[in-house]
């Protein structure tokens, strides 16, 4: 993963952890920095970190970003070409990335502690790949999701669900 693509990243998560439901914009970011850290640095310059016009950072611009999205500064690196952050094995690799995926999912929605739990849930069943294919059988069967939930989850009946749940807008 390029710098660019971490800062990119980073952005995504940051919006997620305060509550905006998408990604804090270059300017978001160099706002947030001027008030939460009372340093300076210009959304010109996230720019051309993020486009790969700058590949390298200043010191002090590294450690700026660093505490602002409380990562440790080695991170704010291009990745060297080849590297993985996952075990990487032909031993069911579908599994363990398809796993891997679904624990990062429950990272970036950890807001919403339920569906992270579900997420979670899943990528610790010894097929989980199974396990979504059965949820695409079970949403391709006209009224099966709202009949299940009824029975499962009788709190989240689609008569008490939220509007987006029960397919109303």
């Amino acid at each position: 993963m390029t710098l660019g693509e971490k800062l990119r990243y980073l952005r995504s998560m940051e919006g997620t952890l305060r509550g905006l439901n998408r990604d804090m914009t270059q300017q978001e970011v160099v706002g947030a920095i001027k008030t939460e850290l009372s340093e300076n640095i210009s959304q010109a310059y996230l720019s051309q970190i993020e486009r790969g016009v700058r590949p390298h950072l200043t010191n002090k611009t590294r450690l700026l970003l660093a505490k602002f999205f409380k990562v440790h500064p080695g991170y704010l690196v291009d990745d060297p070409e080849g590297y993985h952050t996952e075990l990487v094995s032909d031993f069911g690799e579908t599994e363990s990335r398809l796993d891997l995926w679904l624990v990062a999912g429950s990272e970036t929605f950890r807001a919403d502690t339920e569906l992270s739990q579900a997420l979670l849930a899943v990528s610790r069943h010894d097929d989980s790949r199974k396990c979504l294919l059965l949820l695409g059988a079970i949403l391709d069967t006209p009224e099966l999701a709202d009949r299940l939930m009824t029975v499962l989850r009788p709190d989240m009946a689609p008569d008490k669900a939220p509007q987006s749940l029960n397919g109303s807008k």
